[in-house]
């Protein structure tokens, strides 16, 4: 598969990890993508895609494209022979300022960017984008289209300030001392990061907690997974084990072996790092 991936300028820098282009066939028909602190937008450019979000027991196919929010469980992805789209990776209060809706509307439910920005908005969008004479200036073409939706976003700086201690120390970090450095009531830290990013900062710290432990593993060596428990910060084993299951749906042995398969069949694939064989 092509991806090729960019930083954006300011002030998007500080909404957004990275626009990216991504086309080929996907390694496999179906991927799992475990939750990760990150908002996900795509703009599809192929045949519809589907997918299945952690609340849904049927899979829904999406044409336009999709807006997910800071997840709590993982969504799988079910791809066409080829696929080609354009996407935004945010941090997780950057969809905040781009959507008309409280984030927690949101929450483990993925929407179609028409349902977000309106159908004639989204359909002429993806006819500037289909029209672009490449995948850079796709990315250019996506990017002054975020610049002219941003809006003014009440409680963004306070919530993107605690997200980003919150990032710092991988989620190891006493929620009540945030809400203390911050001034505010932890009802009211709560309400606003909800709204803007769809979790509670205490959930947003275990999913940077968790993703961090993940990225953090080899698959190639050994693993004690104990030892990975400990220190990671968790209470003990079982606790860990329990938020293994609750964040992905697989045991810590099965995903090592998932991810093993993945990187066996598929050998320095760009999508290697993070999704997962759901066939």
């Amino acid at each position: 598969m092509k991806y090729i991936s960019r930083a954006p300028r300011p002030p998007l820098d500080g909404l957004i990890d990275d626009l990216y282009y991504l086309e080929g066939a996907a390694p496999y028909a179906r991927l799992m993508l475990p939750p990760s602190p990150s908002a996900l937008l795509i703009v599809n450019l192929g045949d519809p895609f589907r997918i299945r979000g952690c609340a849904d027991a049927e899979s829904a196919a999406y044409a336009d494209g999709c807006v997910i929010t800071v997840p709590t469980r993982a969504v799988e992805f079910s791809y066409p022979p080829w696929t080609r789209s354009v996407g935004v990776h945010f941090k997780p209060w950057g969809l905040a300022p781009l959507v008309p809706m409280p984030a927690t509307e949101l929450c483990d439910r993925p929407v179609t960017i028409e349902q977000v920005w309106g159908r004639a908005a989204v359909a002429e969008l993806r006819e500037r984008l289909a029209s672009a004479s490449g995948p850079h200036e796709q990315l250019t073409l996506l990017e002054a289209e975020l610049m002219g939706r941003l809006n003014e976003t009440a409680g963004l700086g306070l919530v993107r300030h605690t997200s980003s201690l919150i990032a710092v120390t991988s989620g190891a970090v006493a929620i009540g001392d945030l809400t203390l450095a911050a001034g505010v009531s932890s009802t009211y830290l709560a309400q606003r990061f909800k709204a803007l990013i769809g979790v509670t900062p205490k959930r947003l710290a275990r999913s940077y907690r968790f993703t961090t432990t993940l990225l953090a593993l080899d698959p190639a060596d050994q693993i004690d997974w104990g030892d990975v428990a400990a220190r990671a910060g968790y209470f003990d084993q079982a606790h860990f084990g329990h938020e293994f299951r609750a964040f992905t749906g697989l045991t810590p042995t099965r995903y090592l072996e998932v991810r093993r398969r993945f990187l066996r069949e598929h050998p320095g694939h760009t999508l290697d790092g993070w999704p997962l064989p759901a066939d």
